[in-house]
């Protein structure tokens, strides 16, 4: 009578080491970019809550608290960076002391939402400028072919001298330096988004991360925090560039 029409043999996925690998490189990525962005969104929160709340506003500008909350937040990422170097501190812990950085950063940056009722136009420009430096760079770091990891020492020396300038300035209290000095920032941590996001994907390519699912978390933090840092230093700085031209 009538032919059947034959059915496709079925043909199983075929699953290479190499798939494999780009999967779990994908995940540990994931995981980098979810941190941070809880990250962000709990800084936000944060300054948002301190900054309509008079008796928290005060206590974050308290006389002092700013170098409390800046020897809170250094002491922090070295305590992250050793832990997870030395392999003594647990995931749970990690996420926790991430967390605690991004509310202490909310606490430092609460102001910038009454900024935000003032000059409008300087804070939610040097916000999207910086998010599309981010964005850009983040592009760069994942698809270029050069290493950047060469250029690791002359990103050091350029934070060190970033630091150092900023330091001088507050002696000096120039208008034009400080517009040097933003200036510079912004092209220091738009170079280092990318030299970051190249650095936090060869590590999530890295098998003996892959392998260790305690490791995986711990490297996303870190790698979150790198990150979350390049974008909110890079905020900072546009918004001292926007706040000068308004």
């Amino acid at each position: 009578m009538f032919n059947q029409p034959q059915q496709p043999a079925y043909q199983a996925p075929i699953f290479t080491m190499e798939s494999i690998s780009v999967e779990k490189m994908n995940k540990i990525l994931r995981l980098v970019y979810m941190w941070m962005g809880l990250g962000l969104l709990t800084t936000a929160l944060t300054a948002v809550i301190v900054a309509n709340t008079p008796a928290l506003f005060q206590l974050a500008y308290a006389p002092g608290m700013g170098i409390i909350m800046i020897i809170a937040l250094v002491g922090i990422s070295i305590a992250l960076g050793v832990g997870v170097t030395r392999n003594w501190l647990k995931p749970g812990m990690a996420i926790a002391m991430f967390f605690v950085y991004a509310v202490i950063m909310g606490f430092a940056l609460s102001a910038v939402v009454l900024l935000a009722q003032i000059q409008p136009n300087a804070v939610y420009g040097a916000a999207g400028s910086a998010a599309a430096l981010f964005g850009a760079m983040t592009f760069v770091g994942f698809t270029t072919k050069m290493d950047l990891s060469r250029f690791g020492f002359f990103f050091t020396a350029a934070l060190i001298g970033l630091v150092v300038a900023m330091l001088i300035n507050i002696f000096l209290q120039s208008d034009a330096f400080s517009f040097i000095i933003s200036v510079a920032g912004v092209l220091i941590f738009t170079a280092l988004t990318a030299y970051d996001t190249q650095k936090i994907k060869e590590m999530a390519n890295n098998p003996a991360i892959q392998a260790d699912g305690s490791l995986a978390v711990k490297v996303s933090i870190m790698g979150a925090l790198s990150l979350y840092l390049d974008l909110i230093n890079l905020f900072l700085f546009l918004l001292q560039i926007f706040m000068s031209r308004d």
